[in-house]
């Protein structure tokens, strides 16, 4: 077993993702996966860091696939046992003129961005080892689109109290809720993307907690964030930043010293802790 830190970047064979891992292959002190669904884009993701002189390692991974998410767990496991750095970055979201109907959008959407992020996070937050630091991805649009909920759903998503399985529930109630064709009337806002990453953001609040109850003296801090706009296959070409620029965020997040004790299972977006 090695006594190398590892950290693993999910969804990052381009995009957000791969400039992750370029930063991390830069300032972290141990092994850093690139991963990605497809091995072949995977590679040469890689290869193209290798040629930069930098030296990511790659495992496959499809979030989507919990016999995916069980193999790399288990290769995380036997090799280092555990994890020092766990960045969400896999994500899915649907163009603005796609014509796929508003209900499979929101089925797709959340199957991706929620449950297959949650089921990452089940496999993995047990292996991470003490002052482990954990960056769940989310968006500026998860508040926004908060603020487009009833003050019920808003009260709900902010609450200190609210559980993991309650979440669930809000999230499949949001996916069948659209298929009834009833979801505004519902309280919710008219964004599947959106409603997602308020699930990553709440998901997140709710985790902080549970570590803190479960494994205080172990340091370990987890936060959500929103990398901005970003120049990315999922933004398009008419976004405000760089990949590199929208992976400033997470990486500072992915690299908080060990001394440090905040911020934690907070929203983080240009390294400030933004209200929720």
């Amino acid at each position: 077993m090695s006594n190398v830190p590892v950290a693993v970047v999910t969804g990052s064979n381009k995009g957000i993702g791969l400039a992750i891992v370029r930063a991390l292959c830069k300032q972290f002190p141990g092994d850093v996966y690139l991963t990605s669904r497809d091995p072949g884009r995977g590679q040469a993701a890689v290869a193209q860091l290798q040629q930069e002189g930098l030296r990511p390692l790659f495992h496959q991974l499809d979030i989507d696939d919990l016999q995916s998410i069980r193999a790399l767990r288990d290769f995380l496991k036997e090799k280092y046992g555990g994890l020092n750095v766990l960045v969400n970055n896999a994500g899915i979201a649907f163009k603005v003129h796609d014509t796929t109907p508003f209900a499979v959008q929101a089925e797709v959407t959340m199957k991706t961005n929620f449950f297959a992020t949650r089921n990452v996070c089940t496999e993995l937050l047990p292996l991470m080892k003490p002052y482990g630091r954990v960056v769940n991805v989310s968006s500026m649009v998860s508040s926004s689109a908060l603020g487009g909920c009833s003050q019920e759903l808003q009260q709900k998503f902010r609450s200190d109290a609210i559980t993991e399985e309650e979440l669930v529930q809000l999230m499949n109630k949001f996916v069948e809720d659209t298929k009834k064709g009833i979801h505004q009337k519902e309280g919710w806002p008219n964004t599947a993307y959106g409603v997602s990453k308020i699930g990553v953001t709440v998901l997140s609040r709710i985790q902080a907690r549970l570590l803190n109850e479960q494994r205080k003296g172990e340091h370990i801090l987890l936060n959500a964030c929103c990398p901005g706009w970003v120049r990315t296959d999922m933004a398009g070409p008419k976004a405000t930043k760089s990949p590199d620029e929208g992976a400033e965020t997470p990486v500072y997040l992915a690299l908080l010293p060990s001394t440090a004790d905040s911020p934690h299972g907070q929203f983080v977006s240009e390294k400030t802790v933004k209200p929720w």
